[in-house]
């Protein structure tokens, strides 16, 4: 692959339940036509019947040219572990990293462009060149907030990512056979999946345990403090964590 792009980005920060999804696409210089030609842009300036149909597209390019799409897929239960001892920002910055490692050659000189998650987008930025390390020093990285709608690679990764997550999001709805809405808490669909997902012996594996909606109503059904939970999924203690998503 000659002059890589490199575009990442993610969706499902802040939801109560399901995966947060980080995408990585990496095309040639050469091929940035083909990814306008899909009419990608920021994914949430999209419908979703655009979006999906954007998606297809995208994704038939991705396979008949070989571009290098790299997906770090985090569950709850890693969410919660890294609560404990560190925070979403530096979760994300090793999901970035570990999309990149998927979807790209480190001995290529190449160019990766990032929508940053910290208030401080530069810091961001190098804070993804470390994780990556020295194996990755002769791709330059701009980190920006909104580089979504600033980059056409990184408004193809997004989605990517934002359609992956909404997938998972409906294979979960009918697992459970329970409509868990887009996961977010403002959504009132999903605040009441999240009381019904409390009502057991402990909170269903798809919630984030350390988020403060799921805590909540653990606490209006049990009368306790959430537990919390370890790597594993395994119970550590009893917690009163707060949101720090």
């Amino acid at each position: 692959m000659r002059s890589p792009r490199a575009g990442i980005d993610e969706a499902g920060r802040g939801p109560a339940l399901g995966p947060l999804v980080v995408c990585s696409l990496c095309v040639p210089s050469e091929d940035l036509e083909f990814i306008k030609a899909t009419g990608a842009m920021d994914s949430k300036a999209l419908s979703s019947s655009k979006r999906e149909s954007v998606y297809t597209d995208i994704i038939r390019e991705v396979e008949n040219r070989g571009w290098g799409v790299g997906l770090a897929v985090c569950e709850p239960s890693r969410i919660d572990y890294n609560s404990i001892n560190s925070d979403l920002n530096s979760l994300e910055v090793k999901l970035f990293s570990e999309a990149l490692e998927l979807s790209a050659d480190p001995e290529n000189s190449g160019h990766l462009k990032v929508d940053a998650c910290d208030v401080d987008e530069d810091r961001f930025g190098k804070r993804v060149s470390i994780e990556l390390g020295e194996g990755w020093k002769q791709w330059d990285i701009e980190s920006r907030h909104g580089m979504d709608s600033l980059d056409i690679v990184t408004s193809a990764a997004s989605i990517i990512a934002k359609i992956e997550r909404d997938s998972r999001i409906g294979e979960l709805s009918r697992d459970l056979g329970l409509d868990v809405g887009s996961g977010y808490p403002s959504d009132p669909k999903t605040r009441l999946a999240v009381r019904e997902l409390v009502s057991g012996e402990l909170p269903h594996d798809c919630l984030r345990w350390s988020w403060k909606t799921v805590a909540e109503s653990w606490y209006e059904v049990h009368g306790t403090p959430i537990p919390s939970r370890s790597g594993d999924g395994k119970i550590t203690s009893q917690s009163t964590l707060g949101d720090w998503g």
